[in-house]
């Protein structure tokens, strides 16, 4: 004990010639004492080091925590306690390193050093290789750009379906956040259809620059190949292909029901769910994807009624949280009144309407015929 007090000195001493090199020796010294008999160490010692160690970290002048925090930053033996002392230093200089590099830190500490400290350790915090879903939904949350954008560049990053949903629509008024988003490999179809519907011509571009597979169905204006791009995405989408398989053995067999639509509805798959009722309702599957994303319940209502659903079912649809709707009671009800007052065959005709139109422009007009497509949701308001 007595050479682990005369350590404790050193560590404090900051008068002393040469001291920062002095305190570096004398705090890995007592962090080689701690990780030496740390196994034989009984609940009490351990929380004296802890102790220890915070305390000395809050002595010890601003230089030299910043030397002594990348010291242990990349120290895989570094005590945890010594760690958390750094990462929830106010100076980002000390923080940083070890938010960003090191492994003694658990998701807990983590978690509650992006719920509660400033951008610089957010941003800290979001150049790790490896972040999860828990930690990227504070980051998106609570981020401002520069943070939002280090977690959307970041391969390591695992960003949830919600967090997902909130870089799309911050995407809306940040161009280089939607090129970032749309960049990512791990990006749902659903997420993606939305962004590139919503993103500029020169986003789309970069969004396709960054897919090299997708640049090979481009052949104009960016407008003009949407439809294209979603094809493709679509067809290197597992979910996607194994809804399409199973659609299609349901209608082989002739037994694709408007109970597996409302099903896929309320589980809000949305593979399944578009696949399904395009088939049921006999029309393109780019006009179900975004009657569904649409915010506006009219085109999804014609779709669901041309298809033979009842308002259980086209409830169902109105409720996906994909479109991100958040209707209301008084919405819903409303909603329920306009798909009893429309008929089937009315429905059935404003399909057939735009399904016509839809390839007319493509053979005679290609670059507005995904325009033409994207028109259907404001024109059934």
């Amino acid at each position: 004990m007595t050479m682990f007090y005369s350590l404790i000195r050193d560590v404090q001493d900051a008068t002393t010639s040469g001291s920062t090199k002095r305190q570096l020796k004398a705090l890995t010294r007592i962090t080689d004492l701690f990780l030496a008999g740390s196994a034989r160490y009984s609940k009490r010692q351990i929380e004296l080091f802890d102790d220890v160690f915070k305390v000395l970290v809050e002595v010890i002048e601003l230089r030299t925590r910043i030397k002594l925090a990348r010291r242990f930053a990349t120290d895989s033996n570094a005590p945890s306690a010594l760690v958390r002392a750094f990462a929830l230093d106010e100076s980002v200089a000390v923080a940083a390193p070890v938010l960003t590099e090191s492994n003694a830190l658990s998701e807990s500490d983590l978690i509650a050093s992006a719920s509660t400290q400033s951008q610089g350790h957010l941003y800290a915090i979001a150049q790790r290789e490896t972040i999860s879903e828990a930690i990227t939904d504070v980051l998106i949350e609570r981020g401002e750009p520069k943070v939002v954008h280090a977690v959307a560049r970041n391969e390591g990053a695992r960003i949830s379906d919600n967090g997902f949903r909130a870089l799309v629509v911050r995407s809306g008024h940040d161009q280089q956040l939607a090129a970032h988003v749309g960049a990512r490999r791990d990006i749902p179809r659903h997420h993606l259809l939305k962004l590139l519907e919503t993103a500029s011509a020169s986003v789309c571009s970069k969004i396709i620059a960054a897919n090299p597979k997708l640049a090979d169905v481009v052949h104009g204006a960016v407008t003009e190949v949407i439809d294209d791009i979603n094809v493709e995405v679509r067809r290197k989408s597992q979910d996607h292909v194994k809804a399409k398989h199973r659609v299609k053995r349901l209608t082989d067999w002739k037994e694709l029901r408007e109970a597996d639509v409302h099903a896929a509805a309320r589980a809000q798959d949305f593979e399944k769910t578009v696949t399904m009722l395009s088939a049921l309702a006999g029309c393109h599957i780019e006009m179900v994807e975004r009657a569904v994303l649409n915010e506006n319940p009219g085109a999804i209502q014609v779709i669901a009624k041309a298809a033979g659903c009842s308002w259980a079912t086209a409830k169902a649809l109105l409720l996906m949280t994909v479109a991100e709707r958040r209707l209301s009671k008084l919405d819903i009800e409303r909603a329920r009144e306009n798909f009893e007052r429309l008929e089937q065959r009315t429905a059935q005709r404003v399909l057939e309407f735009y399904e016509a139109r839809r390839n007319l422009f493509t053979e005679a007009n290609p670059p507005l015929a995904a325009q033409e497509a994207a028109s259907l949701q404001a024109m059934l308001r």
